[in-house]
């Protein structure tokens, strides 16, 4: 795609190659939207802000009642306390491997991420809209989809009329793909 840019600056097709002085695997890119990088980063703020300072007050308060051995309030305030420092975690580990999606450098010849496509059900003739975004963006209620999904990954890199199959639980769904563009 070479259309993305990111924190560490590695192209946008950079796929997980291997390194040629220690032949280890690259770190796994993280893709998404400048929109979804600043929703990240606001979740980490808050995270590390607002959410730890909160959990600090409820450790502080279950703490005066007294003996903390059998005190669900302490337990469950340093149970939230682990949950907030692991998501914390997950999100720099994100942080430090994305690559933007620039959506001046996004191509409408071919189905990628920063598309937004128009596919028709060959067999109902419904038609969907699909925003193609990373993983972390991912959202099918509201039809953005990740290219790692069934769906993303049998239209990623095909072009308009292309026809493709998706295995659902339902059972085999053939696509057109009508429309392509960015979003």
């Amino acid at each position: 795609m070479g259309g993305t840019t990111t924190h560490n600056t590695n192209n946008a097709h950079g796929s997980h190659s291997h390194n040629a002085h220690n032949g280890q695997k690259e770190a796994h890119h993280h893709y998404m939207t400048y929109e979804g990088l600043k929703n990240l980063e606001a979740r980490l703020e808050e995270l590390k802000t607002t959410v730890r300072s909160q959990i600090a007050e409820r450790i502080k308060q279950a703490l005066a009642f007294g003996d903390i051995s059998e005190n669900s309030e302490y337990d469950e305030a340093k149970n939230e306390q682990a949950r907030v420092e692991t998501e914390i975690a997950e999100i720099e580990a994100i942080l430090k491997n994305v690559k933007i999606i620039d959506e001046d450098d996004v191509r409408t010849d071919i189905v990628n991420l920063g598309n937004k496509v128009r596919i028709q059900n060959i067999e109902t003739q419904a038609e969907k809209h699909y925003m193609i975004v990373g993983s972390y963006e991912a959202d099918p209620l509201n039809n953005r989809i990740s290219d790692e999904s069934p769906l993303g990954r049998a239209i990623i890199g095909k072009k308009m009329n292309a026809e493709v199959e998706v295995l659902a639980p339902s059972g085999k769904i053939r696509y057109r793909i009508l429309e392509i563009s960015k979003f």
